[in-house]
């Protein structure tokens, strides 16, 4: 029965992943933000509180956190593993500009400006330095998370983001050598943290020879057996044994899990130990983020709320403003200038490494560990609400800056022509070929740079939402002959479907789908054609796969129209039960 407690612990930990955890998710909130919200709750300052009066709360909390330490441990490794791991040098030097100029002046004068501010309310050197260099870093979880769910990683606002958020990761060997540096105590912190820089870049420097000359040669000699549990085996004793070392001459095992990621991101392995992490990574680096959770006392953020939330908010208005102040000294346009100031002045998941590393070697007192957790996690929490208003901004921002580039109200010069929503991949082929026919047409983007640069090629794109009533106007929406939505975002396609059906109904609409779903939703809100990417993409590579195995072409067609007509009777179908 000694191993009652482990099995409801671990039950507690897989109803919160599996129940509540998918809750926030689909609430756009996000999993790494659900996994703190399930360990405050099942922590010992959560729902335990009221196990007095309600006994069988106790069947849903974990009492003792020392039960899960060695887990949350494991998560740790594996969050820094997984963040060295997708570092290479080949896409560092690709966004050099952004991620040595702009990464760098970011990092440096926030950390500067948060370490004076601690200073001024009180802290000591060494509190005011640990905590600067790790509230400078954002969260590339959830940063990552929110460009993934608006389709915007690969845009310039994403490659600006990204290229911060690689050097802050950067960054991760420097810092956690700098706190184990100030965890024994020198009065030199100036010279420790120099010193640190030093045997970090020569710590990289080993490790990229080792990967090259040492661990390529055995990765290759494994992979040789065909078995990739032997892979992962060595994948494990790479992580483990760096970690171990790092740990047994003095510093963090998350060091030394950040440094074996570098290490394999330089190997051609890299892809294939991703792909065989991705099923255990979500709950690993989950255990660490409940962890954390637990450690949130929330009647002390209760009795502290008001210097919890401007704490906050001065860390949100410090870091925009600096992101703000170096993207432009870059040339960062300025409405992306302000989006990505916004998207990234939270806190990331790193802070809670060095938080608790700074705590276990005496430099953060409890008191000041515990509330600096709780400063992140609400700044992680607050982050998609201040995004949204960051985008919206970012937008306004953009419209004026391109008001040359829109639509005039009056011109009357657009008729029976094409109206294109996006101009994107897609809509720039469709776009050739209508040119290719001598149909016209009029494309509407959102994206001030690609507008810029396709009137200058001499297209008619111009800057608007093609989602609203008001720009399909200005395009000539009552003389069009037809809508074309190609808008990379399902609900920008969806909200141009609809507009375009409100303004004109004696028109065709049609539309790109990302999936079915998506495709029957837009089929109920009025599109007379829908083409699937997922479908149609399949629908081809199976006409040359045909072609290939050496059937006619008159038989390949007719397959393939019979396949589209049956995939198109499909989404009818789930259009009339979504109707029904």
């Amino acid at each position: 029965m000694e191993q009652t407690p482990w099995l409801k612990d671990f039950l507690v930990f897989l109803a919160g992943a599996g129940l509540v955890v998918p809750l926030f998710y689909r609430a756009r909130i996000g999993a790494v933000l659900g996994f703190l919200m399930v360990g405050v709750a099942v922590g010992p300052y959560g729902l335990v509180l009221f196990a007095d009066r309600f006994p069988w709360l106790r069947y849903l909390t974990i009492e003792d956190r020392e039960r899960v330490e060695p887990f949350a441990e494991l998560g740790v490794i594996f969050l820094l593993f997984l963040i060295g791991i997708e570092m290479s040098v080949g896409r560092l030097w690709s966004l050099r500009r952004f991620v040595f100029g702009l990464g760098a002046l970011q990092f440096l004068l926030a950390a500067v400006a948060i370490g004076m501010l601690l200073r001024l309310v009180g802290a000591t050197g060494s509190v005011a330095v640990v905590l600067g260099l790790c509230l400078a870093m954002s969260s590339t979880a959830v940063v990552m998370q929110l460009l993934e769910e608006q389709g915007r990683g690969a845009t310039q606002l994403g490659r600006v983001a990204i290229s911060v958020l690689l050097f802050q990761d950067l960054m991760v060997a420097p810092v956690l050598f700098g706190v184990q540096f100030l965890g024994r105590g020198s009065a030199h912190i100036a010279l420790d943290l120099a010193y640190a820089l030093l045997q970090a870049a020569v710590a990289v420097a080993v490790i990229l020879l080792a990967g090259r000359f040492l661990l390529r040669p055995l990765f290759r000699f494994t992979a040789h057996t065909g078995s990739r549990e032997l892979i992962m085996a060595i994948t494990l004793l790479t992580v483990i044994g760096l970690a171990l070392t790092t740990g047994y001459v003095g510093f963090s095992t998350a060091l030394g899990a950040f440094l074996a990621g570098l290490l394999l991101s330089e190997t051609e392995y890299r892809h294939q130990v991703e792909i065989d992490l991705a099923p255990f990574k979500g709950l690993l680096i989950g255990l660490f983020f409940i962890s954390v959770g637990m450690t949130i006392d929330v009647r002390m953020v209760w009795d502290q709320i008001g210097a919890v939330l401007t704490a906050v908010a001065v860390l949100f208005a410090v870091k925009a403003l600096i992101l703000l102040i170096a993207g432009r000294m870059l040339g960062v346009s300025r409405p992306i200038a302000i989006e990505v100031a916004i998207l990234l002045a939270q806190a990331g998941e790193f802070a809670f490494v060095v938080i608790g590393l700074g705590r276990s070697t005496g430099i953060v007192p409890a008191d000041m560990a515990q509330f600096a957790t709780v400063v992140v996690s609400i700044s992680m929490l607050a982050t998609p609400v201040f995004a949204a208003g960051g985008r919206w901004l970012g937008h306004r921002m953009e419209r004026r800056e391109h008001a040359a580039d829109m639509p005039a109200a009056d011109d009357a010069e657009h008729a029976d022509h094409v109206v294109i929503g996006g101009f994107g991949r897609v809509g720039q082929m469709l776009a050739r070929l209508l040119e290719a026919e001598n149909v016209p047409y009029v494309a509407l983007d959102n994206n001030g740079a690609l507008v810029a640069e396709q009137r200058k090629a001499g297209r008619k794109v111009f800057f608007g939402d093609a989602g609203r009533p008001e720009f399909l106007q200005r395009a000539g929406a009552d003389r069009a002959r037809a809508f074309v939505a190609t808008v990379n975002t399902p609900r920008a396609a969806e909200r141009m479907v609809a507009a375009a059906r409100e303004q004109r109904p004696d028109v065709p609409v049609y539309a790109r789908a990302v999936d079915a779903e998506h495709a029957a939703r837009l089929l109920e809100l009025g599109a007379v054609n829908v083409i699937p990417e997922a479908a149609e993409a399949s629908l081809q590579l199976g006409a040359r796969v045909l072609e290939g195995l050496g059937l006619p072409d008159e038989a390949v067609d007719r397959r393939i129209a019979d396949m589209r007509e049956q995939e198109l009777g499909r989404l009818m179908q789930l259009r009339a039960e979504a109707a029904s």
